[in-house]
């Protein structure tokens, strides 16, 4: 397939002249997997590290294998009861058997991956909300709680069938089948079940939202998902036999497409950096040792394992090989930016994407301009545009004017599965409304200016506000409360609380953190702090405003690193209001002490805040 060097527009418009029904060569993701494998049925497919010290090491399977155990998986989960429309969820690390699990299951059914740091209770409302036919979770395991917790739910899904144990026995009587027994029982050269699986068909229901009320169920489609490799192909590129390396999690959408679909349908190589993926130490003690080792051209992450990274010497290892770096998910602050490109000589491409969109919507060009701090150029195929709501109903918004992010083509999702959620989302022709704020500026960039969604986004992780505001209006004593996400120099953001509470109440901060702690349902949501105020903020319709409590939540981190400013500053004020440009601005308006030049307070400023990607101006008084 030819690769086109995309570096403006111009060259995305160049792409799109060939319609991409003329570019896709499968209609399925089974067939997918089948045509990388066929490419060099001997050439390695997966490399699984176990430990960061032990990454020469690794367990390895070629295309051949790989495809087999495709194949097995889906004979099993046929020989189970899944069916087209029937759903397997999956509670596993970052292991080959979650590959197998993956594409084995959309051969046969539908795919739901669940985050394993989820409570119990999260997970049951996830499965049954999704329909959960077949199970399929992680052995008893030191370190890990999965099987215990796969326990703790099966009781409570009615339509539940079997469960799969993955590095473990089986019990057949208590319906438990462990993978490693029973796959070889099943052919491995082709689908039993005879199945021809229709593009339009559903491949997978990931989650995206919250996991109080009703769950918010993304399905996609297997169109969805083979359209967004060949669009890869052509407009960013890796070849046969090259080797990426994935780290992020394999229940995120990123994971299973860019460093699994995409790589998988030409034959490259894919090194997974041990089950614990970027979360393990080890990996990230040795990661440019294992780009050295394994000649890794590119790797995807997110601001987080970057700022780690910077802190792992490159001295002493070859990193030629690495051609680029795609970050997304949270923004990416300019000085981190500069800093790792400096530690690393490698480009970073920022992009953008969400689950509803099958992995990524624009992505900075690597041939052409990269503005630092923008989401780059849509993708090929795929439309971009920024809407704005007005008294006439909705219009497109002018060059460089903030409304909200729309998308439309072969990567958007049919809409979620429960109908409530699509209310509002959906625009005239089709036009999908991710609830992200933003603009387009002259060359055709696309720049992030806020969330009208209030998502926070912890180290690339969706955390939905109402996670943490339902168990506080549970709290006798609490009149109003809000989440918001408060700015974080390694994880970007964090989530903090706002209470009101009644004049009557005893309750404290700590108090309240205590009852979040028992009750908030995912750890990664718990707040890092509970704030009380006299008064939340309303809006004249009396809504909480938002808005505001970030802004005092980013005033409130800038003012306390301004701190180590210490005898270089007589005083020190943070504002922080809405810019029409960026979203918001922090002025921070320093009174040098006598002696100390502005320009001095200016630099010292700079190295305070530079992890953090809320702009800032500063006033010297």
């Amino acid at each position: 397939m030819k690769r086109y060097k995309v570096a403006t527009l111009a060259d995305i418009e160049e792409i799109e002249k060939v319609p991409l029904e003329e570019r896709l060569t499968v209609s399925n993701t089974y067939d997918m997997i089948k045509q990388g494998a066929s490419l060099d049925p001997d050439a390695p497919a997966m490399s699984l590290i176990l430990s960061g010290d032990e990454y020469d090491k690794p367990v390895r399977v070629t295309y051949r294998e790989f495809l087999t155990k495709v194949t097995q998986t889906a004979n099993l989960l046929h020989d189970l009861g899944i069916g087209p429309g029937d759903v397997v969820t999956y509670l596993l690390p970052n292991l080959l058997h979650t590959h197998y699990v993956i594409w084995g299951g959309e051969a046969a059914g539908i795919v739901n991956p669940i985050n394993p740091m989820l409570e119990p209770a999260t997970m049951a409302h996830i499965c049954k909300a999704a329909g959960t036919k077949v199970l399929v979770a992680l052995g008893e395991y030191p370190g890990t709680d999965m099987w215990e917790k796969a326990m703790a739910i099966r009781k409570e899904l009615p339509g539940l069938r079997a469960v799969i144990r993955v590095m473990g026995p089986s019990d057949e009587k208590e319906g438990i089948y462990g993978f490693d027994e029973v796959i070889e029982r099943y052919n491995g050269d082709k689908l039993d079940s005879g199945r021809v699986i229709e593009s339009r068909e559903i491949a997978s229901i990931y989650h995206t939202g919250g996991t109080t009320g009703t769950p918010k169920l993304a399905p996609r489609t297997h169109y969805n998902e083979v359209a967004i490799p060949t669009i890869l192909n052509v407009s960013v590129g890796l070849d046969p036999g090259e080797t990426i390396l994935c780290g992020l999690p394999l229940f995120h959408a990123n994971a299973t497409m860019a460093t699994g679909a995409f790589p998988f349908s030409i034959g490259a190589h894919v090194v997974l950096l041990s089950p614990s993926g970027y979360r393990d130490p080890s990996i990230m003690r040795n990661f440019f040792k294992i780009v050295e080792h394994y000649r890794a051209v590119t790797f995807s992450c997110v601001p987080t394992v970057l700022s780690v990274l910077l802190d792992v010497p490159v001295e002493g290892t070859d990193i030629s090989s690495l051609r680029y770096a795609i970050c997304g998910a949270a923004p990416l602050s300019v000085e981190l930016f500069k800093r790792f490109e400096a530690h690393s000589g490698m480009k970073i491409l920022e992009g953008y994407g969400l689950t509803e969109g099958t992995l990524v919507s624009s992505v900075n060009p690597l041939y052409g301009e990269r503005k630092v701090g923008s989401i780059g150029l849509r993708i090929p195929y795929q439309q971009m545009k920024i809407f704005v709501e007005d008294q006439d109903g909705w219009r497109e918004a002018k060059t460089d004017e903030i409304g909200c992010v729309c998308l439309k083509g072969p990567n958007v999702f049919p809409g979620y599965l429960e109908e409530e959620h699509n209310q509002g989302v959906w625009l005239e022709d089709g036009w999908f409304n991710t609830g992200d704020l933003g603009r387009q500026d002259a060359d055709g960039t696309f720049w992030l200016t806020g969330r009208k969604k209030e998502l926070i986004i912890r180290g690339g992780h969706n955390i939905d506000p109402l996670l943490i505001e339902d168990p506080l209006y549970q709290l006798p004593g609490v009149q109003v409360a809000a989440a918001v996400g408060r700015p974080d120099a390694h994880a970007g953001e964090v989530p903090v609380a706002y209470v009101q509470i009644q004049e009557d109440s005893d309750l404290t901060a700590e108090k309240i953190l205590e009852h979040l702690k028992r009750e908030v349902g995912e750890r990664a949501a718990i707040p890092k702090e509970v704030i009380i105020m006299n008064e939340v903020p309303l809006t004249p319709v009396g809504k909480i405003f938002k808005p505001a409590l970030r802004w005092d939540a980013i005033r409130r981190v800038y003012e306390g690193e301004l701190r180590a400013l210490g005898n270089m500053a007589e005083s020190v004020e943070v504002t922080v209001t809405e810019d029409k440009v960026h979203g918001c601005m922090a002025t921070i308006r320093v009174k040098p002490a006598a002696g100390t030049p502005p320009q001095e307070i200016e630099r010292k400023i700079e190295e305070l805040l530079a992890r953090y990607t809320i702009r800032y101006r500063v006033e010297v008084v």
